[in-house]
């Protein structure tokens, strides 16, 4: 899997790489986000989190403009802005919500707007989808770490100890 698509946090040489995918809409992927935000805070430079989109379309219908809303934001160098907001408000995902949180972030409403309906952007989003499926994706969140795939809503230590056997390996 091509470790290079996504929105990464993280130092890009580091010893473990988490691929991420995810749903804004979904309510297991917003609960594993403090977690991940430990793994980061306590790994530093050995982590490197990215994120992919995997909207669920047939039960979140909000899931896909919400996934192009980050990349519009993105785009005006606030992905991981627009990340935490859309995770923070799951129940209010409509374009007007969207717009509001574009606001809020101080983006350029005119560009943001225009990317919100880009069919490049919901291509890019599809694309990630497309990728994980092939990669054996079929909910949300997983995760690879270094290649080995885990699902759901895992617990910090589930991670630690993940992380701690490859970075024991390298």
């Amino acid at each position: 899997m091509d470790v290079n698509k996504g929105w990464s946090k993280g130092a890009e040489q580091a010893k473990v790489v988490i691929i991420e995918f995810s749903d804004f809409q979904c309510s297991f992927c917003a609960k594993v986000q403090p977690t991940l935000d430990r793994v980061l805070e306590i790994y530093g430079d050995r982590v490197r989190l990215i994120y992919r989109h995997f909207p669920l379309t047939k039960i979140h219908p909000y899931a896909l403009k919400a996934a192009v809303a980050a990349e519009a934001a993105g785009s005006q160098g606030k992905f991981w802005e627009m990340h935490d907001k859309l995770y923070q408000n799951q129940e209010k995902l409509t374009v007007n919500d969207l717009r509001k949180y574009a606001q809020e972030l101080g983006l350029d409403m005119e560009r943001f707007d225009k990317d919100l309906d880009s069919p490049q952007l919901e291509e890019k989003v599809l694309q990630d989808k497309a990728d994980g499926l092939k990669a054996g994706v079929k909910g949300t969140p997983v995760f690879f770490i270094n290649g080995t795939y885990i699902s759901g809503n895992q617990p910090f230590e589930k991670f630690k100890e993940m992380i701690e056997a490859e970075l024991a390996m390298s």
